[in-house]
């Protein structure tokens, strides 16, 4: 175990080593000059030995003194250029957490613009449907699925999740057209075991259904889902605002006008401690007027927040 003396106190000598007055240091560290004399009377009280020899208001080094002050203000040194290193990373590196879908088919395309508003900030995405810590630094910021804002964080909404079958042209043109929802139970379905489709039938059929289907391609992500869905291996239960641009180009369409939202909303999020941050203030801004920007053409409800109480 280390015996190092209070790091205040060895502060306080390494200023006034270097500035060769007590005056000047107490100006550098925000101190009285009578607290830096104190300081400086329980290190030396501590070693047992004299720092400095005062003579009238002057005060110069011992050969004690003398001795460790190179040795204190170059352990200094690394300590500044230690943490300067890790306050040049923060200020240059953003880590933005997202869950797969999110991250994969609305975010990372839209990234670019971001980083084209601040070159000097290099963007890591994070991709994981685990939510990372924020308040230990896991991440800057985090979109994330949640009910509601989290204690603790700082939470702004940016949109909720709609649920609808989508399925590709193709699939949909070699089956019986789709008149009613319950014409979807004969279909064959991906994931037919998500709970998402119990939400939509649910909400459609205004009723519980039996859901069962013998089979089926069973995938536990909404990417594979929605691929699957375009390559024409079924009708899949989707997020259509996460396949906006598959169904604009023709790839994926929704049979039938019915759909229903998922309990959880995306919302922004980030720990307060990282409010002021102008990396995460750039992103907030640049985040939220992307979603300002989509609300104009909103015809689902997707950008509006859900009634809460």
């Amino acid at each position: 175990m280390r015996q190092i003396p209070p790091l205040a106190a060895v502060r306080v000598f390494e200023a006034a080593a270097r500035h060769g007055n007590f005056t000047r240091a107490a100006e550098e560290l925000g101190m009285t000059q009578a607290a830096v004399s104190y300081q400086i009377k329980l290190l030396e009280e501590r070693l047992g030995a004299p720092l400095f020899a005062r003579s009238g208001r002057a005060v110069v080094l011992s050969d004690l003194g003398r001795r460790i002050a190179p040795q204190i203000t170059g352990a200094f040194d690394t300590l500044g250029d230690a943490f300067a290193s890790v306050r040049i990373e923060s200020e240059s590196v953003m880590t933005v957490a997202a869950p797969r879908t999110l991250a994969t088919n609305w975010l990372a395309g839209r990234l670019g613009s971001f980083q084209l508003s601040r070159p000097g900030l290099a963007v890591r995405l994070l991709v994981s449907d685990e939510m990372v810590d924020l308040n230990a630094g896991d991440a800057d910021v985090a979109l994330r699925g949640a009910p509601g804002p989290m204690p603790g964080l700082c939470a702004h909404f940016l949109m909720r999740m709609p649920v609808a079958p989508l399925a590709s042209p193709a699939f949909l043109a070699k089956h019986p057209p789709l008149e009613a929802p319950a014409d979807l139970l004969g279909l064959p379905r991906i994931s037919p075991e998500d709970d998402w489709w119990d939400l939509w039938f649910c909400r459609a059929l205004d009723e519980d259904v039996d859901r069962a289907q013998a089979s089926g391609i069973r995938f536990d992500s909404q990417v594979l889902d929605g691929n699957a869905a375009i390559a024409g291996g079924g009708v899949a239960i989707l997020s259509p605002p996460m396949w906006q641009p598959a169904i604009d180009a023709g790839l994926l369409v929704q049979p039938l006008p019915h759909h229903t939202y998922y309990r959880n909303s995306f919302w922004l999020m980030y720990a307060e401690s990282k409010r002021n941050l102008p990396k995460v203030r750039a992103f907030r801004d640049w985040l939220l007027a992307e979603i300002a920007a989509l609300a104009h053409e909103d015809i689902l409800g997707t950008f509006v927040p859900p009634e809460t109480g």
